[in-house]
């Protein structure tokens, strides 16, 4: 990668998923040389665990690989994070092209392919996000699925105790409201065991650090001294 673009900002990270070196590598040249940076991996066994940890500005995905196929784990990746994903495969049948965009592909390239043209559509396809980036209203990316008993923010899933995930939930829906220990507590178990005041003092430790591990500049819940707890960011989105 040359000077001038480690010298200004980061560049966008586009994730390579091929088995074949020389293809992977072909992309890698062409790509860096448009001024990305690039990850290339071989097979699909840590596509997921990759994407959850360092999330990419866009996914190269081919659909035949080994460890498990493209399909499987765009649709697998559909289901935390929205970041774009082009399929690129030898397959040239327009129902293998439909089905790869209805699972939440937001682009088809068939093999043999120009890698101009790869350039040129990851170019368009990430200035189309930064359009509807710019459009979006403000969300702070707290996600709720009370039915996966599952939380997760700007794509990354907390992990979570039970009591933990109850407590958020309650704060959540309710910015800038004040709730008291004693509620906070009758929403936190469902067998009404006795704990004291300083559970909840504990808990909320525990989901500050988890939440702040993600993004340390917002305040998620405050003190209110003598009274109890308020959650100060945007309210979460439930599912």
């Amino acid at each position: 990668m040359n000077d001038s673009v480690l010298s200004g900002p980061a560049p966008l990270k586009i994730l390579i998923v091929e088995d074949e070196p020389k293809l992977a590598q072909l992309l890698i040249d062409y790509l860096e040389a448009a001024g990305y940076a690039t990850q290339w991996l071989p097979d699909g066994h840590d596509v997921i665990a990759q994407v959850k940890s360092h999330p990419p500005a866009l996914i190269l995905l081919d659909l035949m690989l080994p460890g498990s196929s493209g399909l499987s784990i765009c649709r697998d990746i559909r289901q935390f994070s929205d970041v774009p994903i082009m399929m690129v495969t030898a397959k040239t049948e327009e129902i293998d092209r439909l089905l790869g965009l209805e699972i939440g592909a937001d682009d088809y390239i068939c093999k043999p392919y120009s890698p101009r043209e790869v350039v040129a559509r990851v170019k368009v396809i990430l200035r189309r996000c930064v359009r509807q980036d710019a459009n979006a209203p403000r969300d702070n990316g707290l996600h709720i699925d009370e039915a996966r008993f599952q939380a997760t923010f700007q794509g990354h899933e907390l992990e979570l105790t039970p009591a933990e995930f109850r407590l958020l939930k309650t704060l959540s829906v309710k910015p800038g409201y004040v709730f008291t220990r004693e509620v906070l507590l009758n929403n936190l178990y469902d067998d009404y065991r006795v704990v004291t005041d300083r559970t909840i003092d504990s808990h909320i430790k525990n989901l500050r650090r988890k939440l702040e591990s993600l993004d340390g500049e917002k305040a998620f819940i405050r003190a209110v001294y003598g009274v109890g707890y308020r959650w100060e960011a945007e309210p979460c989105h439930l599912a």
